[in-house]
């Protein structure tokens, strides 16, 4: 007698299929580098540290996952209107590389560049590095931020008589 069993094509392969979406992101992503003359630009690196841009009222946050990558080879400048920032993620040859059955991880050297809009104030810029996540924060000038003012609503009597200014003509 023979034994019927249920065939769920994704149930056993689930984690293959999450690898093969990881390696064909990361594959469309090399080729989805912004063009030349965009606001952000890309240098050729081993690899392209992630990024995060958030904006509100009163700055602009940057926030690039750096793992494995010590604070001290970080490099974070502001020249003119643009952010640069350069890091370098050393390879530990500490085994004989025969002895690794696959190296995923990418290592080297990364550039990432950015064109800052001009409401940002350039001498009020900040960075922290904390658990594999370099934060950079970046004030916006008064000028840029919103101002709320508030207008005063007459009653409705007062309103219904047209003003009379002095100089004006009958």
């Amino acid at each position: 007698m023979a034994t019927m069993t249920r065939f769920v094509p994704f149930r056993t392969a689930m984690g293959d299929v999450a690898v093969l979406q990881n390696r064909l992101n990361s594959i469309f992503s090399d080729f989805a580098r912004p063009e030349s003359g965009s606001e952000e630009s890309l240098a050729m690196g081993n690899f392209i540290p992630p990024v995060d841009i958030y904006e509100d009222e009163h700055k602009l946050l940057l926030k690039l996952e750096v793992p494995g990558i010590s604070q001290n080879d970080i490099d974070v400048r502001l020249e003119n209107q643009t952010l640069t920032v350069r890091g370098e993620r050393k390879f530990a040859a500490e085994e004989k590389e025969e002895n690794f059955h696959r190296i995923e991880r990418r290592f080297g050297t990364f550039v990432r560049s950015f064109t800052l809009p001009l409401t940002v104030d350039t001498n009020a810029i900040a960075a922290k590095y904390d658990a594999g996540v370099l934060s950079i924060s970046l004030a916006k000038k008064e000028a840029a931020k919103p101002k709320q003012v508030k207008i005063e609503v007459g009653s409705g009597a007062a309103e219904s008589q047209p003003k009379q200014f002095e100089g004006a003509t009958k």
